[in-house]
């Protein structure tokens, strides 16, 4: 990608005999880019125990020393094709880049090139050999066994990536596949692979579910299902990493573990993208991190972790694109978060969780028909007490639809215990960290809350929008081709 990266990861216990990670993508093309210092202030804040690095720069490095912070770092897809062509190229920048670091810096693996097969097409005869050389100049160092190496693909290398026992790697790769995957399985490195269920869901024209892009949880009965294997999806990332798993096998290689190098949810988008959202991607993000750390694994493979780092830290102002290219950051340069990532239950918490400090609000643009329809299914159906919203009450005024429902929904939010996709009504609804108290109103979540909340099952109505395709930076394979779909939308229903 032509910039330097950092892959974030929390290193947390999980019950099979690996641990999984979360790791977070942190681009610098940023108009105000935080000195390496302040960004392993940020890790150290955050208590991000793995990090990776796009390239290897110096400066990153040396502030990463003595902080135990596990390092991977990268051959930029500049400089491969000197090291593919040239061993004594790849030693000198193994001996410049890793030798000069280690053991201070704690170098745990090397990432030569980013999807080279699908953007750097004259590279690609040489990547193996890039690999090999980089191989053996750890070999001699006596590093092999301390530092792996591996290179990240696009998931567009899948081909008919649905059913997933159907999916195959493009052919045409197969001269460098084979002997890629060769590599990985005698060095007992992994394959990574970067996922993206918003660029299928954004290409898929409504054939996939918001739902199931966002691991929502659905009934049984709306489930994808393999019809060759009878196993049952309930999301895209994991059909997109069985489909990975099941073009290895096509290749008869079994054994590579997967970890997932990129994945993500933009919070921001032009008209065009009307699904790129903070609800949506905060809902992506917590859930897949849920996902992960409960080392869940994939019906393939059920109970393996697949690691996954979360693309990014940081959003990138200068990014060019479309507005959505800028805005796939959990925080801020200065620090701030974009959105408060709702972490309860995973099994950790990242220092910027306050989930109990997260608000239900309606939003300030949304049509006043659908505010007053929601408003009434949260007071019916969904079983808020809107007593104190009655005149002479204490959250009466002000008397309007956004007041009011912006109580509802609180109330709701809270009354389902903060879970995602429970702050949307139709997109109507957005989640904040503002409380929106005033006066003798006192909102559900705040402290003197002066809420009643009565148990009920009704779920919110949640978005069921569609949109057309995107043109991205990412140009990845539509999910939905060849996809016998077992998946409906959940329809929104307001009485």
């Amino acid at each position: 990608m032509g910039r330097l990266l950092l892959l974030l990861l929390l290193a947390v216990s999980a019950s099979a005999s690996e641990d999984a990670f979360i790791g977070v993508n942190i681009g610098t093309d940023l108009s105000d880019m935080p000195s390496p210092t302040q960004v392993v202030a940020l890790l150290k804040a955050q208590n991000i125990k793995h990090i990776r690095l796009y390239d290897a720069d110096k400066a990153m490095l040396l502030a990463l020393a003595k902080t135990g912070i596990s390092v991977t770092v990268s051959v930029p897809n500049d400089q491969l094709l000197g090291i593919g062509q040239s061993n004594a190229t790849a030693a000198n920048w193994v001996t410049r880049n890793i030798l000069a670091h280690v053991p201070t810096t704690n170098i745990t693996a090397i990432a030569v090139g980013s999807e080279v097969l699908t953007t750097l097409s004259n590279a690609a005869p040489i990547l193996v050999s890039a690999m090999k050389f980089i191989q053996s100049a750890l070999v001699a160092s006596n590093l092999d066994s301390q530092i792996i190496v591996s290179t990240p693909h696009s998931s567009s290398i899948i081909l008919d990536s649905f059913p997933p026992s159907q999916a195959f790697f493009n052919r045409s790769w197969d001269p460098i596949m084979v002997p890629l995957l060769k590599f990985l399985q005698s060095t007992g490195s992994y394959l990574m692979l970067n996922v993206y269920p918003y660029y299928d869901y954004m290409q898929s024209n409504g054939v996939i579910p918001l739902d199931y892009a966002l691991f929502r949880p659905l009934p049984p009965n709306k489930e994808a299902v393999d019809s060759n294997t009878l196993l049952h999806y309930t999301n895209v990332f994991d059909a997109i990493v069985d489909a990975a798993y099941f073009a290895m096998s096509y290749l008869n290689f079994t054994n590579i573990p997967i970890v997932v190098t990129e994945s993500g949810w933009p919070s921001k988008g032009d008209s065009s993208e009307p699904d790129a959202t903070l609800d949506n991607a905060n809902t992506y993000n917590s859930n897949l991190i849920r996902h992960v750390l409960n080392n869940t694994g994939t019906p393939k493979h059920p109970g393996i972790a697949v690691s996954t780092y979360i693309y990014e830290l940081y959003n990138e102002d200068l990014r060019p694109g479309s507005v959505s290219e800028q805005n796939w950051g959990l925080f801020h340069a200065s620090g701030v978060p974009v959105y408060i990532l709702h972490l309860t239950g995973s099994g950790t918490v990242l220092a910027n969780d306050t989930t109990n400090q997260t608000y239900c609000v309606a939003r300030d643009s949304a049509d006043p028909k659908m505010l007053q329809a929601a408003l009434d299914w949260a007071c019916g159906p969904g079983k808020v007490n809107c007593s104190p919203l009655l005149q002479g009450q204490p959250c009466y005024l002000p008397d309007s639809v956004i007041a009011h429902a912006t109580y509802a929904f609180d109330s709701y939010y809270h009354q389902m215990a903060m879970a995602d996709g429970t702050c949307n009504f139709n997109g109507v609804a957005t989640i904040t960290t503002t409380d929106p108290s005033h006066g003798s109103c006192r909102f559900p979540g705040s402290a003197g809350s002066n809420s009643t909340f009565v148990n009920g099952t009704a779920l919110a109505p949640s978005s069921n929008s569609t949109v057309s395709g995107c043109r991205s930076q990412h140009f990845y394979n539509t999910f939905s081709r060849s996809m016998v779909f077992g998946v409906s939308l959940l329809s929104a229903v307001f009485l």
